[in-house]
């Protein structure tokens, strides 16, 4: 269920680091919390971005949750599909449901993030 290949915010957003990019999506774990999601807002293209920035929001039929960057850089590029079909977040969040690509500034970054183990045991902290 937790993608070993990837590396995990504690506000629930996952990223896959391939060289100089990073891509970002939010886990299973948080789309589950947030139900059927309706709306997706994205940041820019060429926006520059700090780790921990909120870059967009996520809008399900319970609520809206805000979306952070785990990784700093510069936006290259959003997943525009989301805009018609943001119910991919729930269907894929580690595939069809990523949000955004970013060009990383400090690759080292990644390295701080928790991996699926360690993330796997701060989901079973929260729970209780």
């Amino acid at each position: 269920m937790i993608p070993s290949n990837l590396r995990y915010h504690q506000e629930h957003e996952w990223v896959r680091a391939e060289g100089q990019q990073a891509t970002v999506g939010i886990s299973h774990f948080a789309q589950d919390a947030l139900g059927d999601i309706v709306f997706i807002d994205l940041p820019k293209v060429g926006a520059k971005v700090t780790a921990g920035q909120q870059i967009g929001e996520v809008e399900s039929t319970k609520t809206t949750s805000t979306i952070y960057t785990p990784v700093s850089g510069t936006i290259a590029k959003i997943n525009t599909e989301l805009k018609d079909h943001p119910e991919a977040v729930n269907a894929d969040p580690y595939g069809k449901g990523w949000m955004a690509v970013i060009d990383l500034t400090t690759p080292g970054e990644v390295d701080k993030l928790m991996t699926a183990a360690q993330y796997e045991e701060f989901l079973s902290k929260q729970k209780h």
